[in-house]
């Protein structure tokens, strides 16, 4: 059977999404993948970008809603579109509703709920993405818990979880670094060390729990790397046991800086970041999805106690982070790196992504 032509639409390609699609372009007949926001502004944004493969779509974007120019879609090259599972993507609404004009299959990427509206979308899932994915050929959510949840909705609809991850895993995985020579390198003392690396952009951080934790724990015994710049980044220079190394593009010092740590802890709206920890062989901890902590979709990665640890308040998180044994974080390690390995690489999401195009 002849693979499929396809055509991706996304805002941007970020630097650890690029193995995804070389990987997913391998399988297919042809591939291009278009992008609606502009290269500078993706810089902009703090991400690395390689605009080789990128072809841009002209676009307006009016008070949160987008309109592109599709013609670059019908190219006869294409069986497949592969469109944002977005409710404010007008043109794609447009799509959907003229398949039988076009002829092309759409299949819609997304993550299937709004994260910060998740404890209400996962009772009751919102009727605009209901309508959208009714009208699309197939559907590409990111993780296994959102995809049980549509699969109540619609049981007969080509859909799968990628199981998202980045770029790179199979080299972090591989990765040992000296722990005693490393932490000497980096004139670090402290005997557990916990390490935060995420964009300080979001106001959803909960970077009011990370300084409350520094502010508790035994700063001769608890020592914290902070990986990261942005604008609503807390003042960390009166804590003499953060290491603070702000924006990390060295791939070398980055994972040196992991080979350090114990423990990952972001307490709030963790997202891929998480995986990365996990591939280095680090328990992730954080606190309980609520109203006050918004989690992203990666967050049903952790399991309590398997491989990390939810809190509910701070308490318990000083109370356990003091006491936990140095053989239970490498237990809880140690099963971190093996759900990456199993079912975390981009391979893996590469195949399941073309799972639901070959059925097309």
């Amino acid at each position: 059977m002849k693979n499929k032509g396809i055509a991706i639409l996304q805002p941007e390609v970020p630097h650890y999404r690029e193995e995804f699609f070389e990987l997913l372009g391998k399988k297919c007949e042809t591939m291009d993948v278009y992008v609606y926001n502009s290269f500078d502004e993706t810089r902009k944004n703090g991400f690395k970008i390689n605009t080789e493969k990128l072809r841009f779509i002209p676009n307006r974007q009016v008070k949160g809603f987008l309109f592109y120019d599709p013609r670059m879609l019908f190219d006869k090259r294409y069986d497949v579109i592969v469109l944002m599972l977005h409710f404010a993507h007008i043109t794609t609404w447009l799509l959907l509703l003229t398949k039988f004009l076009h002829h092309k299959k759409i299949v819609l990427w997304g993550q299937g709920i709004s994260v910060k509206r998740y404890l209400k979308e996962e009772r009751r899932p919102d009727w605009k993405l209901r309508w959208q994915m009714a009208l699309a050929d197939g559907v590409w959510l990111y993780m296994q818990k959102e995809l049980e949840m549509w699969r109540k909705v619609f049981p007969k609809k080509k859909m799968v979880a990628l199981d998202n991850t980045l770029s790179g895993v199979e080299d972090m995985l591989a990765y040992r670094g000296d722990k005693s020579a490393l932490k000497e390198k980096y004139g670090i003392k402290e005997k557990t060390v916990l390490i935060f690396c995420a964009r300080f952009e979001s106001n959803y951080r909960r970077t009011d729990l990370l300084v409350e934790a520094m502010k508790r724990l035994d700063s001769k015994n608890f020592g914290f790397i902070i990986i990261g710049a942005g604008r609503n980044k807390p003042d960390f220079s009166g804590f003499e046991n953060v290491h603070d190394f702000g924006a990390v593009y060295d791939t070398d010092v980055k994972r040196e800086l992991f080979a350090i740590a114990d423990i990952y802890f972001q307490p709030g709206w963790v997202g891929l970041s998480i995986v990365e920890a996990m591939a280095y062989g680090l328990p992730v901890f954080t606190f309980k999805r609520s109203e006050e902590t918004k989690q992203c979709v990666e967050y049903s990665y952790i399991k309590a106690l398997q491989n990390g640890m939810i809190f509910g308040n701070m308490d318990e998180c000083v109370s356990a982070i003091s006491t936990i044994a140095p053989e239970e974080i490498r237990r809880l390690g140690d099963n971190a790196r093996e759900l990456v390995r199993t079912h975390l690489t981009p391979a893996q999401m590469a195949e399941k992504a073309y799972s639901v195009i070959e059925q097309l």
